[in-house]
């Protein structure tokens, strides 16, 4: 493709810049086998793509899930493929299989000939496909979007220190050796100037919120080059609030996600069996979640000793793991989405679900999820890792009826997906995006 060609063909329709162009949109798990808010996001990005007026063509690459992938495409249905190498390095997210991303990688690029690549995560696949896409595509725009902080931290990405589970306020060479003793301060700078040459491929970044955005202009990346454009949500009606009988509570709390100490839920049961047994008794809390038996086995001890006799006491329900499909019919059956997280997180996709189906949310009170959650307004901060503030905040909540009433009518409808994408392509195309101002905040809507 020559270097004309091979630029997004753009023009005017009723005001706003439309693009013929091939969209690539790759992502570190498929959400029919890895169920993440992140894949998640990246999926329905894709879909919203395929029906957007003027994109030639939409494809979807995600990481093979199985252990023994050898590095082959696998074509999981039209334009959605599946292809994972493995990582050989975590510490510096290398692939394990570097021929798979010079080798049918590179194959798959010069074939599909993308115009656009959405990038939602490197992870599984290694860091150097960053630099394969802008070898093999020089002409291509590059857009990666940061799920969460693994380029600074390597304790899994979440910005925790390890073994106290303490929150990391900021990256820096003592802080990290003192989490990974067994590495020296050279191997942390070694690892951070690496990851941030492969990023130097990117041409441009997108942060779903404004708090990931700071953590990583802090890090070192271009304040002009990250955008805040949130996830974007499917079209659907807000479910109508549970009925109640009369003097009923707001009583019905849950939880949607993966099952992971960096979560909540232990923080979540303990608060429910510190509560006193009266207080208690009015109180409903379910656990949709999956991935507990993927835990190390200290964690799947704890949760099982708490969830034990708070289920025999019929306070605690765990209906698990769920499609994508029903979780409006479960939604609909409560009153409040919980996200008890004990790490920053950037933007749940849970809570942009909650205000989606009209449920309000109790958050702790750090990251993404008190920036997306407006205290007392659409839901509540609570305490991050406070047992007692959590109890006290379900019972006060359930029993706040009006308070559940003013929430609910607060709730910002969540971006449309179809307006996330149009966003993605503006950010990529470097035009403005209509009627947002020159600042590199996109999601003007919250």
């Amino acid at each position: 493709m020559g270097e004309d060609a091979g630029r997004a063909q753009r023009r005017d329709l009723g005001g706003v810049k439309q693009v013929s162009s091939t969209v690539l949109v790759i992502a570190h798990g498929h959400p029919e086998f890895s169920p993440g808010g992140g894949e998640v996001a990246a999926y329905q990005l894709f879909c919203a793509l395929q029906n957007r007026k003027g994109v030639k063509r939409a494809v979807f690459m995600a990481r093979h899930s199985s252990s023994d992938w050898t590095g082959q495409i696998s074509i999981l249905r039209n334009d959605e493929f599946l292809w994972s190498t493995g990582i050989s390095d975590w510490f510096k997210a290398q692939s394990a299989r570097p021929h798979a991303v010079t080798g049918t990688f590179r194959k798959f690029l010069k074939t599909i000939r993308p115009d656009i690549v959405l990038l939602h995560h490197y992870a599984h696949m290694g860091v150097e496909i960053l630099r394969e896409i802008r070898n093999t595509c020089p002409s291509s725009k590059i857009v990666l979007t940061l799920h969460e902080y693994m380029g600074i931290c390597h304790n899994i990405g979440q910005m925790v220190k390890r073994g106290s589970a303490e929150l990391c306020f900021g990256e820096s060479l003592q802080a990290c050796v003192g989490c990974f003793p067994d590495r020296s301060e050279e191997d942390f700078w070694l690892r951070k100037h690496f990851i941030r040459r492969h990023f130097d491929a990117v041409d441009r970044f997108i942060a779903p919120s404004e708090f990931l955005r700071q953590r990583y202009i802090a890090w070192g990346l271009p304040a002009e080059r990250i955008a805040v454009i949130e996830n974007g949500q499917p079209d659907g009606a807000r479910h109508a609030p549970r009925t109640l009988a009369p003097g009923g509570l707001r009583n019905r709390f849950a939880f949607f996600g993966q099952v992971t100490p960096f979560k909540g839920v232990d923080v979540l049961l303990s608060a429910l069996a510190n509560l006193p047994r009266k207080q208690r008794k009015d109180i409903h809390v379910e656990i949709h979640g999956a991935n507990l038996e993927s835990q190390d086995e200290a964690f799947r001890n704890r949760i099982e000793a708490l969830r034990r006799p708070l289920m025999e006491e019929g306070v605690l329900h765990w209906p698990g793991a769920y499609h994508r499909d029903d979780l409006g019919r479960r939604m609909a059956r409560i009153d409040w989405v919980v996200v008890p997280s004990v790490w920053w997180e950037n933007s749940p996709v849970v809570i942009q679900e909650a205000f989606r189906f009209g449920r309000p949310l109790l958050c702790s009170n750090i990251g993404g999820m008190a920036e997306h959650v407006r205290d007392g307004i659409d839901g509540l901060h609570v305490g991050v890792g406070n047992t007692s503030d959590w109890g006290e905040t379900l019972v006060s909540a359930a029993a706040d009826v009006e308070g559940w009433d003013r929430f609910y009518h607060n709730m910002k409808t969540p971006l449309p997906v179809e307006r996330a994408a149009e966003r993605y392509l503006a950010w990529a195309l470097d035009e403005a995006s209509p009627g947002l101002g020159a600042l590199p905040r996109l999601a003007a809507d919250f």
